[in-house]
């Protein structure tokens, strides 16, 4: 009679068990299902309750709006605005140019003169009729390694070949600086009262390789 009384009192106690125990979270977060009617153990020990774990069920997360594909906005840089003076301007057949073309050539021949050397004449001095008189040309600055022929021409009232020996042009300026022309005069083939002075005059004449400078012509007189 007492084994029956400690029977019932056991499966009362495992039922009220059932009854009040509150579920317990499974490890992973769910709810544990307990059964009510799960029978006591034969030997009278602690009844072990048997749990069906809930799956979870996690949240479909919503799409967010605007989650299709974005087409790139291309970016547009700024065009630099060309600089003044870049490069080289191009002008139409029929556009003309500000500045006076006679000008701009002149200032590049000055430019090109201020490189070449400069030619002067002079003469030494008047000469004596049978006598040997000179010109002499100076050529600034000095071709040290070279020399330099330099044209020039004759006038006056003397006479190639009557009062003077004709003279060849081009004069030579060796690499001192200097050069000579030398008028040999003559004895004067005309009659005796007519006898005066007659004068030579050298003139030096622009070419390639130098520029005439001034004096550009020099005089000498044949005196009786």
């Amino acid at each position: 009679m007492k084994n029956r009384n400690n029977a019932f009192t056991v499966t009362m106690v495992a039922f009220a068990l059932t009854l009040t125990v509150q579920a317990a979270p499974s490890p992973d977060g769910g709810p544990i299902s307990l059964r009510a009617n799960e029978a006591p153990s034969p030997d009278g020990g602690p009844t072990y309750l048997r749990t069906t774990p809930v799956p979870r069920v996690r949240p479909t997360p919503a799409p967010r709006p605007n989650s299709g594909p974005t087409t790139p906005v291309p970016r547009v840089r700024p065009t630099p605005a060309p600089r003044p003076n870049s490069g080289p301007v191009n002008l139409a057949a029929n556009e003309g140019i500000g500045a006076d073309p006679e000008e701009s050539s002149g200032d590049s021949a000055s430019a090109e003169d201020k490189r070449m050397p400069v030619i002067t004449v002079h003469s030494t001095d008047n000469v004596t009729r049978g006598e040997i008189g000179s010109f002499v040309l100076e050529m600034k600055p000095a071709l040290m390694l070279a020399g330099m022929y330099v044209k020039f021409s004759v006038s006056g009232t003397a006479a190639a070949g009557v009062d003077y020996v004709a003279l060849v042009s081009p004069a030579y300026i060796g690499h001192s600086g200097y050069g000579v022309i030398q008028i040999k005069t003559l004895r004067d083939p005309r009659a005796s009262s007519h006898s005066q002075a007659y004068s030579v005059v050298i003139t030096l004449e622009d070419a390639a390789g130098y520029s005439v400078g001034n004096p550009s012509s020099a005089t000498m007189w044949i005196k009786p």
